[in-house]
């Protein structure tokens, strides 16, 4: 099990706290994900992208409709929780609307147009990693070509992150949601 991907701890090798410096904590405390891309300097630098900044052409309850809806298809248990936990107030999602991310079908009378066509385009990248024809016609009419461009960037980042994260079989965080039991 000596390859097996594990989160680093304290002390780290200079170099490497000085890359999870610039990540987000809260109090000093870094995720365990991102602890885990410290295996890689080479990723931890490059691997993932930050897409969660101020500068996102999308607004944030787009963004993580996108997240938790690319997790949840990818059983991401972990990365689902720390969004859930983070960023579901900002985004003002209702608690049915949180569950509803890891439903195998969408509901749409819980989501208003855009967002219901938005969930049907993250399932249809993470299953066939392509738009149909009139799913296709949704999408560029709902969102500029940058928008569209950072809905495929985040959709496949969090691929990433879930593959890096389910591969490690990194525990929820303490503070993370988890998963409605009908997921």
């Amino acid at each position: 099990m000596a390859n097996q991907l594990a989160p680093l701890f304290e002390p780290y090798p200079s170099e490497v706290a000085a890359i999870l410096a610039g990540y987000p904590q809260q109090d000093g405390y870094i995720l365990t994900l991102f602890r885990t891309f410290a295996n890689s300097l080479r990723f931890l630098r490059k691997g993932v992208p930050n897409l969660l900044d101020r500068e996102s052409p999308l607004p944030l309850r787009f963004r993580e409709i996108v997240i938790l809806r690319t997790t949840a298809n990818r059983a991401c248990e972990y990365e689902w929780g720390v969004h859930v936990s983070i960023f579901t107030k900002a985004a003002r999602f209702s608690p049915e609307q949180i569950a509803a991310t890891t439903s195998a079908a969408i509901d749409p009378a819980l989501w208003n147009e855009t967002e219901a066509r938005l969930l049907d385009v993250i399932d249809a990248l993470c299953c066939k990693g392509r738009l149909d024809d009139a799913l296709h016609a949704g999408f560029i009419a709902d969102w500029t070509k940058e928008q569209q461009l950072e809905i495929f960037a985040l959709c496949g980042a969090y691929h990433t992150v879930s593959f890096v994260a389910n591969a490690a079989r990194l525990p929820g965080e303490p503070f993370g949601a988890r998963f409605p039991a009908s997921a």
